[in-house]
């Protein structure tokens, strides 16, 4: 082979390589951008999925932990200071305040989600009830004890013991509403919703003239078994003797014996100023004898 023909195929050889070269930086070059693209799009999505996530409101199911015991459910909460505004729906429709240091902290609510159904049927028994009046809970004592012929005071006191007011209030042991009904006894009331305060009162009412028809209107006995639950009374023929239970009831008493002397002291007074004015003193109605008499008698027990 002569000397050309050694060039001929090392010039071709050489070309060769660096074709070969040259693809192969080509694909490397492609890999790279390839890699830095997938990168880029994984880094926007992330961005995009973090951004949705921030943006998605507190989606609650937190149980609010009050110092008393009792907790409150809500959705969200926002902290103004002194005061705690917690969003008892999703659409803020509906919220209570609660003073800040009363909460001693938070816990997820670990009740299963509601079904589609139920939410359905919330939803529409939410919207039937912003259409419906909503009554003041003074209405909503004094037309349950009307029907169940309690004296309002004495169904008050039992409100501010058993929730403070609270509608949503719900105790360790799972009794809910203003007047802390059971699952079970707001079962055999007939009560379907414990939240709503007018269907509450009035299963709370009714549970209460039960207990005070079943010991002869012994109201200490009748307070007892409202809150220990009447075997306990029956066991122990008469409070039982926890220290719950047994604060429970006195301060009840307290409270109501409190609001009587109050407004004896206030119907006395009305009728001097009466008398002094020389004007005809209006009649005062005589505080209930069955209940003020087992006050009477009960409270030294």
């Amino acid at each position: 082979m002569g000397t050309t023909g050694v060039l001929a195929r090392l010039t071709t050889g050489a070309c060769v390589i660096h074709g070969m070269s040259k693809n192969r930086t080509q694909s490397v070059v492609a890999k790279t951008v390839a890699a830095k693209t997938i990168v880029a799009k994984a880094s926007a999505l992330c961005c995009v999925v973090t951004l949705l996530f921030l943006a998605r409101p507190a989606t609650a199911a937190e149980l609010a932990i009050l110092r008393n015991g009792f907790s409150i459910r809500h959705e969200h909460r926002l902290v103004m200071g002194a005061t705690t505004r917690l969003f008892l729906s999703a659409d803020d429709s509906s919220f209570t305040d609660v003073p800040t240091d009363e909460i001693t902290g938070y816990e997820k609510d670990l009740l299963l989600p509601a079904s589609v159904d139920s939410l359905a049927a919330s939803s529409s028994s939410s919207q039937a009830a912003k259409s419906a009046p909503m009554l003041a809970l003074n209405d909503v004592v004094n037309s349950a004890s009307a029907n169940y012929h309690l004296d309002p005071d004495l169904v008050n006191s039992v409100i501010h013991a058993e929730s403070g007011f609270n509608a949503h209030a719900v105790s360790p042991k799972g009794a809910r509403g203003l007047m802390q009904l059971m699952p079970g006894t707001a079962t055999e009331l007939g009560v379907n919703d414990v939240f709503d305060p007018q269907a509450n009162v009035e299963g709370g009412s009714r549970y209460l003239r039960e207990l005070l028809e079943r010991y002869n209107f012994d109201l200490v006995k009748a307070l007892a078994a409202y809150n220990a639950g009447p075997e306990r009374v029956e066991q122990y023929r008469g409070v039982p003797p926890f220290r719950e239970t047994r604060a429970y009831v006195n301060r009840i008493v307290r409270e109501y014996n409190a609001k009587k002397t109050a407004q004896e002291k206030e119907a006395k007074l009305k009728q001097a100023s009466a008398k002094a004015l020389n004007k005809t003193p209006k009649t005062v109605h005589p505080v209930s004898k069955s209940i003020a008499t087992a006050v009477a008698v009960n409270a030294s027990h």
